[in-house]
């Protein structure tokens, strides 16, 4: 085949998933949508968005895709309407934090993520657990496309309403996760039970994802060579678990997780979990790592690690929005996180960055 050729090839495998991923309004496959949500005839009013967060508060999972593409609408319109649909999912409005569990699934591309949350999510809904996934795909630098796949990886029963999967673009953002995860994850807490955060995986940039969420599992995949990677402090300050795929590989799988608890062990680090799993029929382990992320989130303090996740998205829409100038005019980043700490700890997203606004405007 020549290289015209399997250029054609591959353009043609692209090109219907892009299709599929714009005809459903899962999200634009350029990145962020500039314009109305995706679907949308006209962008919502801050009262019809204020009334999607009702319905969210109210555990109407029905409105969630339509949430979805509101938050993420990234014109200054767009966030207005967002903000109203944000106040109605604060813990203020909630009368306190979720109660959904916020899992971090995160890992080096080809580790396995994608097959184990199929296992993880049939292993939530057994019991009758409602599971969002917000998956972040990888963007091209050169055109700023995606393909959006994750979506389509992991295997559920589309005709169940207690499963969301949303795929969303990276657009070239570092940190794993696309602009509007943050606030996407903490809007769906009110409607489900379980909010998994799948990341791009592209390595040890990726520590977001432990600001956003309760628990962090890091996957690894035997025979890889990612062990030494865990090495190196940006990783290793992620996990709360530690996951090696493919244990149906037998030896070479546990090797990989003797050398895991061996790096633990010698950086100091001997409370996180490593756990073997495959997600081969029939799955192994996988019962046992849905138990120690449960088991994880007995032993947080959730209002405090909600309220620190919530400020520190707050701080990350603001250094979007405003840049390096912004942040120069509330005294720099250290400066503002001690602003954002002196606030009430019920304040939602949206109006810790107004407070922030407020403070760069002097």
């Amino acid at each position: 085949m020549t290289s015209l050729s399997r250029v054609r090839s591959l353009r043609s495998l692209r090109e219907p998933l892009v299709s599929e991923a714009l005809r459903d309004g899962v999200s634009s496959a350029t990145g962020p949508p500039e314009g109305p949500p995706t679907g949308a005839v006209g962008r919502p009013t801050e009262s019809e968005a204020a009334a999607l967060g009702r319905r969210l508060r109210e555990r109407d999972r029905s409105a969630a895709p339509a949430a979805l593409n509101l938050l993420e609408d990234r014109t200054p319109a767009g966030r207005e309407a967002a903000a109203a649909l944000l106040a109605e999912v604060s813990p203020a409005a909630l009368g306190g934090e979720a109660g959904a569990h916020l899992v971090g699934v995160t890992g080096p591309p080809g580790a396995g993520k994608s097959s184990l949350l199929s296992a993880l999510v049939a292993a939530w809904r057994a019991p009758g657990r409602t599971v969002a996934v917000l998956a972040v795909d990888p963007s091209s630098k050169r055109s700023g496309g995606s393909l959006l796949g994750d979506r389509a990886r992991i295997e559920h029963d589309p005709s169940d309403d207690g499963i969301l999967i949303r795929s969303t673009a990276a657009a070239g953002r570092l940190g794993g996760l696309a602009a509007a995860t943050r606030t996407a994850a903490q809007a769906l807490t009110a409607a489900f039970d379980v909010v998994v955060v799948e990341t791009v995986g592209v390595g040890q940039s990726e520590t977001e994802v432990e600001e956003l969420c309760d628990t962090v599992a890091v996957v690894v995949q035997p025979g890889s060579g990612d062990t030494l990677q865990f090495l190196k402090a940006g990783i290793m300050e992620v996990p709360d678990l530690l996951v090696v795929t493919k244990a149906d590989l037998g030896e070479v799988a546990r090797r990989a997780r003797r050398d895991l608890a061996g790096a633990l062990q010698s950086l100091g680090v001997i409370e996180t979990p490593v756990l073997s799993v495959s997600s081969l029929p029939p799955p192994e382990g996988i019962d046992e790592l849905a138990a120690a992320i449960d088991e994880h989130r007995r032993g947080l303090d959730l209002p405090r690690e909600r309220t620190h996740a919530r400020r520190m998205t707050a701080l990350s829409e603001f250094a979007v929005e405003h840049g390096e100038r912004g942040l120069r005019a509330v005294g720099g980043r250290r400066a503002a996180e001690r602003r954002l700490d002196e606030l009430d700890p019920a304040l939602g997203t949206s109006a810790l960055v107004s407070e922030l606004e407020r403070a760069a405007r002097g």
